[in-house]
């Protein structure tokens, strides 16, 4: 019902914007494929007419009605009662119930529990206090994402690996500006070791695809990388079941403390900056201040757990010298704190992905298969915007060339001449923007159509490139031209020259011939 609630507003409001373009209603009915009752019903209507309209359809009877005290009384007697069980239990009990899919079981069954107030109830699962570990026993490891204040009202996503030390509660965070990769992850737990000065005996991980590949049974398959690695760090790993976080609960609760206590409301800068920052919120607040459980500091507590960690070593994870920033729909992308320009048509639409190398106190920036794009100067300031000349807009080409162009399309060039120069009286600012959405539609479009579509504007004043758009594409869909002429289909397929016959004509003359003797 929501979706078809939603393609009713889609409707009415196209209705409403079709009329306001000067088209009657049977070409917008036509244009539509709907009946020109319905079309001439919703444009009457006002917005709250049109709302009313659809709740009293929404309250309309449905199949199901007849059964509403049996599932009504099942739900209230055993509340935990799923929609294909109750559909089970309606075909045992009543031998008439009609021919309905499950779907329409479910969505009766939910509005029951909406209308009445009867939730789903999860199930109960009992726990019991667990004893603090041994100091340097144990580690937990989980990450997290957030999207932060960025530049006014956009915003940006960040990732975090996080490990907490069981005992002492000791923590490290570490951020990226991407999703995390197995090598990511390998150079997470260097930095969380270094940050330690040592290594606990056991980590926890939950089965996150950069660690693991398959449970198999218990016979945990790890990813390339992360197997390799951990040949190196003598530390036991323990992996909890799928679908089970609270076998992890100690890190869970720290992803919740950085989200709430860290990153809420705080503007993101660059992800430097953002890992400095996390480094003083934990020795100033998250290891400083005395935890809810254990009512110790975590950082007082991790003086005696040191103690009991194995020796920190340092160990080198050989990673991609190069690395991958996304690309702005501004063609520029952030590095270290500045934005430098890429030339246009770089930004192709959303995750687009470049990778950035410093060599030689340059920027060098590479397309995803190694090719260099462009080249910048290292920047040492920050907020800076850095960009060649050539990565530049084009404007080499005047807007009376652009509307020459465009006029060619035309078979009166000096009306659509006269139609251009009106939206540049209007819209000077933004007379390109609209040339060039009027271009690309006369591109997809026949010359019939971009006459008709000049003439129509013209007469009802639409001096817009979106309106010009909108009024060709109706115009073109509900051309009779456009329908297609099947193929004749040959009783005899080797015989292709059939198909090309054309029947006699006879000459108009030799009946006036005859009618005249």
């Amino acid at each position: 019902m929501e979706k078809e609630t939603v393609n009713a507003w889609i409707m009415y409001h196209e209705i409403q914007q079709l009329d306001r373009l000067g088209f009657s209603k049977n070409r917008i009915a036509k244009y539509l494929k709907s009946n020109w009752r319905t079309v001439r019903k919703y444009f009457n209507m006002s917005e709250e007419d049109f709302e009313q309209f659809l709740l009293q359809k929404g309250n309309k009877c449905k199949i199901l009605d007849p059964y509403k005290d049996f599932v009504l009384s099942r739900l209230k007697e055993y509340s935990d009662t799923t929609s294909a069980q109750m559909f089970d239990w309606l075909k045992e009990h009543h031998l008439d119930l009609p021919n309905v899919c499950e779907k329409t079981v479910y969505n009766f069954v939910m509005d029951i529990r909406q209308k009445y107030n009867i939730p789903v109830i999860d199930t109960f699962r009992e726990y019991f206090p667990i004893e603090e570990l041994p100091y340097g026993e144990q580690a937990q490891v989980d990450f997290g994402q957030y999207n932060m204040r960025h530049h006014g009202k956009s915003s940006k996503k960040v990732y975090f690996f996080a490990m907490v030390l069981s005992r002492s509660r000791m923590k490290y965070i570490y951020f990226l500006d991407k999703t995390f990769t197995a090598k990511d992850v390998c150079t997470a737990h260097e930095k969380s070791f270094e940050h330690f000065e040592g290594i606990p005996q056991t980590i926890v991980y939950d089965q996150d695809r950069t660690i693991v590949v398959d449970e198999n049974i218990g016979n945990i398959i790890l990813t390339a990388d992360f197997r390799n690695y951990t040949k190196s760090r003598n530390f036991k790993r323990h992996f909890c079941r799928k679908a089970d976080p609270e076998s992890k609960g100690k890190v869970e609760n720290v992803i919740g403390y950085v989200k709430k206590n860290f990153l809420y409301n705080r503007k993101y800068i660059d992800i430097d900056t953002l890992n400095d920052q996390a480094i003083a919120w934990l020795s100033r607040t998250a290891n400083k201040n005395v935890h809810n459980i254990t009512k110790k500091s975590p950082l007082d507590e991790f003086m005696i757990e040191k103690q009991h960690l194995s020796p920190y070593i340092p160990l080198t994870v050989k990673t991609e010298d190069m690395k991958a920033n996304i690309v702005r729909k501004t063609n520029e992308v952030n590095y270290k704190g500045n934005f430098y320009s890429l030339p246009m048509g770089t930004y192709t639409g959303v995750q687009v992905y470049v990778l950035i190398k410093e060599h030689e106190s340059r920027v060098e920036v590479y397309s995803t298969d190694k090719r260099l794009i462009c080249s910048h100067k290292l920047s040492k300031e920050k907020g800076k915007t850095i960009i060649n000349t050539d990565h530049r807009r084009d404007k080499s080409g005047s807007i009376n060339e652009m509307m020459n162009a465009a006029a060619v399309y035309f078979n009166d060039t000096q009306k659509a001449i006269k139609y251009f120069k009106k939206i540049q009286e209007d819209l000077p600012r933004y007379t390109r923007d609209h040339l060039q959405v009027i271009m690309r539609t006369l591109k997809s479009i026949p010359g019939s159509v971009a006459d008709d579509t000049l003439d129509f504007c013209m007469k009802n004043h639409n001096y817009c490139g979106q309106d010009f758009e909108s009024v060709a594409f109706v115009l073109w869909g509900t051309n009779s031209s456009k329908i297609e002429i099947p193929d004749i289909k040959l009783m005899d397929k080797n015989n292709i020259n059939k198909a090309n016959e054309k029947p006699e004509t006879s000459d108009i003359n030799d009946y006036q011939d005859i009618i005249n003797t």
